[in-house]
């Protein structure tokens, strides 16, 4: 469902995408009114198996039209949409998506300016390999950089690669656009991952220093800044410069340690006296002492609570209820259309070729 209104009112983008990180990026663009036809096979994208409430969550307000690609027919459908579209988003395999033509190269006689992003494990000229997200977190080290330090390499409990792909791939659709030519955009999800590991790789590659884990998810910088167990529930405190610190000690009937530099050098000793005093009250009652102050400081909440507690961010999407666009636009309320049935608007794609 496109806008009229949004700041992509006008864009079309075509997505073969299947599972996460093509349909999230694409979702994103639909969100800002850009016209998203989602093309797929006639079993559909694998992700209307898992679930129609999963499909919805990344398929919002698009158009969903079948082709069979692999088919004389189905590639001049494909030339048609192309011809009319500013861009495609695509995530398969590399060797799918070059059997099927869906690069630059291959659909450049149909639009000079179509942009073609593919989105891949490893990069568009790399192989096959397999790359779902949690693969991807164990290859670039993002599994062996979380959890305790005594205990086993954990990932996050959301796919952190794809969705963070899905926004990098969006960005680069969108700044290719900008550009004004077409051209080929090519994001992995390895690439991303390790991207986004920035100060973590330039210690390293700089300086020599290894990543290591701190107990309760701690920063390997600032101090304190991580998780305290409390007197009921957990607390995230993360305290980033001097005047925090100086308002929590102030809040906390605590001293010493003034400057980040001595908070770094005697960590165990801060971390200590942090925890006896977070230890007397619950961790929603710091909670409620320290934002007053302007110190960064959370209780720990379950997924279910969070919602309850953010009910504004609680969309309707035809017969779903979803979170809203992370994108908010001042003067600019996203129309949430419902998932496309499969094939939803094939029809008027035969009748309107």
């Amino acid at each position: 469902m496109s806008s009229k209104t949004g700041p992509l009112a006008g864009i079309r983008i075509l997505e073969v995408g299947h599972m996460l990180a093509g349909p999230y990026a694409t979702m994103m663009l639909a969100d800002l009114g850009a016209e998203v036809t989602k093309i797929e096979p006639p079993g559909g994208d694998i992700s209307r198996q898992v679930g129609d409430s999963y499909f919805a969550s990344l398929n919002r307000g698009k158009r969903s039209v079948c082709l069979e690609l692999g088919t004389d027919a189905g590639q001049r459908r494909l030339g048609e949409l192309v011809a009319e579209s500013h861009a495609l988003l695509v995530n398969l395999k590399p060797s799918g998506i070059r059997k099927l033509g869906l690069t630059y190269d291959a659909l450049r006689r149909h639009n000079e300016k179509i942009v073609c992003v593919a989105l891949t494990g490893y990069g568009l000229d790399a192989a096959d390999d397999p790359a779902f997200d949690y693969v991807i977190q164990a290859a670039t080290g993002i599994a062996a950089l979380t959890g305790e330090p005594d205990g086993p390499p954990t990932l996050p409990g959301y796919s952190s690669a794809d969705n963070s792909t899905g926004l990098t791939a969006a960005i680069g659709l969108l700044a290719q656009i900008v550009s004004g030519r077409g051209g080929q955009v090519d994001v992995s999800l390895r690439d991303v991952m390790l991207s986004q590991l920035n100060y973590r790789a330039s210690a390293y590659l700089n300086d020599g220093v290894e990543p290591r884990r701190h107990p309760h998810g701690a920063h390997s910088y600032y101090v304190p800044a991580q998780l305290f167990g409390t007197a009921n529930g957990y607390l995230a405190l993360f305290v980033t410069h001097d005047a925090f610190w100086r308002s929590f000690c102030a809040e906390a009937g605590i001293a010493g340690f003034p400057t980040m530099a001595e908070r770094a050098a005697h960590r165990e000793e801060v971390l200590a006296a942090v925890s006896a005093v977070l230890a007397t009250d619950s961790a929603v009652g710091w909670e409620a002492r320290l934002r007053p102050l302007g110190i960064p400081a959370a209780a720990v909440r379950t997924l279910p609570e969070a919602l309850r507690d953010t009910p504004e961010v609680v969309i309707r999407a035809g017969e779903f209820d979803l979170v809203r666009s992370s994108i908010r636009v001042v003067g600019y309320e996203p129309e949430y259309g419902p998932p496309p049935t499969l094939g939803e608007h094939s029809a008027a794609e035969v009748q309107s070729s």
